[in-house]
């Protein structure tokens, strides 16, 4: 690709993405560039670089960037270099325009993500130990081939350009979770998943919010948990459950129907099945049995 600058303002190319703020490729020369360092509070900006070295910030952290590196600044997130000088070296820029309600984005509707899947992402980059710089596998393709619809307008080119960034936001947040998970502790992770399951039973926990605390995918969360409890994830929560029942069984003045609720079950007819199953007592027969011993 040879170098360019593709403007929401002046280029004709970005005028039915108006979420798409500036796409350019340049090569840089030691040379004074303020545009790159001024704070944005509504946009994502992706750097991917193609040759050379750079030595950036993000929030007084201190990165080194060489080809084939991709940075992720996040809405606010400040963006300095050293002596606020760039080395020499070519990179690729994207900036993305991001609505922000309550300090979260909305990419809808033009990424076709669920609002869910939108919170999940936002909440995994807003970490704060997440890291900034990632390897994107074709990174180089990804960007040449963004650039190639855009100039081309072919048909489709609206609905396949939208694809490819709601699917850079994707490999961004799935690249950081196996980055984290295969650092971590999994004892530690498990420790915290449970002391957030107890801390709101009644919430109806599924499997796809307990593998975001695990900063997991679902289907390694669930083996995960599988060979660490010996219980699905769903199952396991069921058993955190019915061990608080107990705990507030033993209490006589506690109604067993609110019981059921506050511990997250639909009724107080599906807690007395289910404790059933699992104790071989129904909750008043085992209040009964308990406060008679």
């Amino acid at each position: 690709m040879n170098q360019f600058l593709l403007q929401q303002s002046t280029s004709r190319e970005l005028e039915r993405f108006p979420h798409m703020i500036e796409f350019a490729l340049k090569r840089i020369n030691t040379l004074q560039l303020d545009e790159f360092y001024q704070e944005a509070p509504d946009l994502v900006r992706v750097y991917y670089i193609i040759e050379g070295k750079f030595e950036w910030q993000v929030q007084d952290q201190n990165h080194t960037l060489y080809p084939g590196d991709v940075l992720l600044v996040l809405p606010k997130q400040k963006l300095t270099g050293q002596e606020r000088i760039l080395n020499v070296g070519t990179l690729c820029w994207l900036k993305i325009k991001v609505s922000n309600q309550a300090n979260k984005p909305t990419m809808s509707p033009w990424s076709g993500l669920t609002h869910p899947d939108i919170q999940t992402i936002w909440r995994i980059l807003n970490v704060k130990d997440c890291r900034s710089i990632i390897k994107l596998k074709d990174a180089g393709t990804f960007f040449n081939s963004m650039y190639v619809e855009l100039v081309n307008r072919e048909i489709g080119h609206y609905t396949r350009i939208n694809s490819m960034l709601a699917d850079l936001f994707i490999q961004f947040t799935r690249n950081i979770i196996n980055q984290r998970t295969s650092n971590r502790d999994f004892p530690q992770i498990f420790l915290k998943l449970d002391q957030t399951l107890r801390q709101d039973l009644a919430h109806q926990w599924t499997v796809e919010e307990m593998a975001t605390i695990a900063d997991m995918g679902t289907t390694t969360f669930t083996e995960k948990v599988k060979n660490y409890s010996g219980f699905s994830p769903l199952n396991y929560l069921i058993n955190i459950r019915i061990s608080e029942a107990i705990k507030q069984l033993k209490k006589c003045n506690a109604n067993i129907t609110e019981i059921a609720l506050s511990t997250g079950f639909y009724s107080s007819q599906h807690f007395a099945t289910t404790f059933k199953k699992l104790t071989g007592y129904t909750p008043s027969q085992f209040r009964k049995k308990n406060l008679s011993e």
